[in-house]
């Protein structure tokens, strides 16, 4: 599923194949993918426009135009794809920009589960609903989010309302880089707990979207995912142990995570 690092991929491939190039021209092969939006009234508003510097909030992508703003989510299999507009379409290609410079900007999605929405600009922003940005919050403001938060901790880092960004891969890693159970309660942290949270997190963010994902290293939790039943813990060597916590599997280790009493 695309997390905050792959979204941040995805706005550079937006910036490199789009930005400063015109629209020439929209192809909503698949209008499952548009949300409150005709695809009449899609291809009409932004044809002729010309895509601006984009930006990337938590999980979602906003491609701006001058005019319109394309608010992207992508799901669980979503994508940006930049592409010569005579290569082959792909099966999922959903929606096409063609641009001024004979590229194509292609919407490439399996399960569309997200898709796209159409705001004005000065509104973008605003329709996210949704707390600071994982990779930009400050420590001040990352200890007063979750200072407002009840329940676990994983359930802290994966609400979006709260911190934007994070999904089930990310909670994971920083919660087993940190050694903290994803289960214990966000009030019992102590001040040394959270602020080795929040450097934790900053120091997996800031590999992973060098990396353009969460890389799947030997030396991580994540590369571990899809290792056989009891996998070992690359830390300690501990059997790893899987269970279901915010409603997504989790993955931690009962040795470097000691469970909450």
């Amino acid at each position: 599923m695309p997390e905050l690092p792959d979204v941040e991929g995805f706005r550079r491939v937006l910036a490199d194949c789009a930005q400063g190039r015109t629209i020439k021209r929209v192809d909503v092969r698949d209008t499952g993918v548009l949300h409150e939006v005709s695809a009449q009234r899609f291809r009409r508003d932004l044809e002729g426009r010309r895509f601006t510097e984009p930006e990337r909030r938590g999980k979602w992508l906003l491609a701006r135009t001058g005019g319109p703003t394309v608010l992207l989510h992508f799901g669980m299999t979503g994508r940006l794809v930049c592409a010569r507009a005579d290569e082959d379409l792909h099966a999922h290609d959903r929606v096409l920009f063609t641009l001024g410079n004979e590229r194509q900007l292609r919407y490439r999605d399996m399960r569309k589960l997200k898709g796209l929405w159409l705001a004005e600009d000065r509104d973008a922003a605003q329709l996210l609903d949704q707390g600071p940005d994982a990779l930009s919050v400050s420590r001040t403001d990352f200890e007063a989010a979750l200072a407002g938060k009840r329940g676990g901790l994983k359930s802290a880092l994966m609400d979006q309302s709260l911190l934007a960004g994070l999904g089930n891969l990310l909670a994971d890693e920083i919660l087993w880089q940190a050694k903290l159970h994803p289960a214990r309660s966000t009030a019992s942290l102590s001040d040394d707990e959270r602020a080795n949270l929040y450097r934790t997190m900053r120091r997996v963010l800031r590999s992973s979207v060098s990396a353009g994902q969460v890389p799947p290293r030997d030396t991580w939790l994540t590369g571990h995912r899809d290792a056989p039943h009891n996998a070992p813990c690359p830390r300690c060597g501990t059997h790893l142990r899987s269970t279901r916590i915010a409603g997504r599997t989790t993955l931690w280790c009962p040795h470097c995570q000691p469970a909450p009493n």
